[in-house]
This record gives C-alpha cells, sequence and structure tokens, in this order.
C-alpha cells in the first residue's frame, strides 16, 4: 500500500508498505499494540489514522532513529492521509476473484468489486491494465473515466 501525507504547507510524503523491512513491520504491529500485519493492512484499506501514522512512523524514522510513535500527528488527517493499494494487489485481488468467477462462468462479481478497487487504487489506471492483462479488458465500462 502506498501512504500519502500531504501537509498543509511543503512536499507530499509519499511511502510504500512494499519498501518496509521485517524490523519496521514489527515495529509498526508493536506500536498499533501488537496488532498482527494481516490486520494493519485491513486497517491501512479502512484508512485507519494510527494505521497511517505508524507506517509513516517507521519511514520517518530512518532518517530520525530517536523519533516517538507519539510525535507524529496529522492535524487534519482526514484530508492529509491517504492510503491506496498499488498494482501488485489490484492484481492480488483480481486473480482471486477471476478464479471465483470463472468457477461460476460469470463476471458479476468482478464488475462488482470494481468500483471498489477504483476508489483504493494508487493509480486507477492500474484496475484497467490488471482487467486487460486477465483477459477481462471488456469489464472497463468507460476507459477514459478508469484513468482519472
Amino acid at each position: 500500500m502506498i501512504i500519502t501525507h500531504t501537509p498543509a504547507e511543503g512536499d507530499v510524503e509519499s511511502v510504500s508498505t512494499d519498501d518496509l523491512s521485517a524490523i519496521e513491520a514489527a515495529a509498526v504491529e508493536e506500536a498499533m499494540g501488537d496488532v498482527p500485519w494481516r490486520r494493519v493492512e485491513d486497517q491501512l484499506r479502512a484508512q485507519d489514522p494510527t494505521a497511517m501514522r505508524a507506517i509513516l512512523w517507521v519511514f520517518r524514522r530512518r532518517a530520525q532513529p530517536e523519533l516517538a510513535f507519539s510525535d507524529v500527528d496529522v492535524p487534519g488527517w482526514r484530508r492529509r492521509l491517504k492510503a491506496r493499494i498499488e498494482r501488485s494487489e489490484i492484481d492480488e485481488v483480481l486473480d482471486h476473484i477471476v478464479v471465483e468467477a470463472l468457477a461460476k462462468n460469470e463476471d458479476a462479481a468482478i464488475e462488482a468489486t470494481l468500483p471498489h478497487l477504483r476508489k483504493l487504487a494508487h493509480d486507477r489506471g492500474d484496475v484497467t491494465h490488471a482487467l486487460d492483462a486477465l483477459g477481462k479488458g471488456h469489464l472497463v465500462q468507460d476507459r477514459a473515466d478508469s484513468a482519472d
């Protein structure tokens, strides 16, 4: 997932959980009260501010090793923090859904998931590309719309 912090002033900060080390992922789990990583990912998808702060914190600690989790605050977090899924995560979700849909010979399950995937995608065009890669490009209703 990509966590993006847009401060009131200054540069946008974007970090990817794919770039975390195992020790950093464990630090996130511990900072959140010994929450397992799978739950951290679920909370990121739900836009949980504590989970997003924890990810920013471990990345910022690379430059500021003494930085405490409690010192990382984001005033106005609802408009300043976003967690979005990356292409690999879109592929994973669609692969799983396509397997189920093919077993039933229907595209309805895939179509039902598309609005949610587009909303969560860091790059909405990745959803279109993933569908094309699976041979399901016909499910893209409006290609211009999906690239927004």
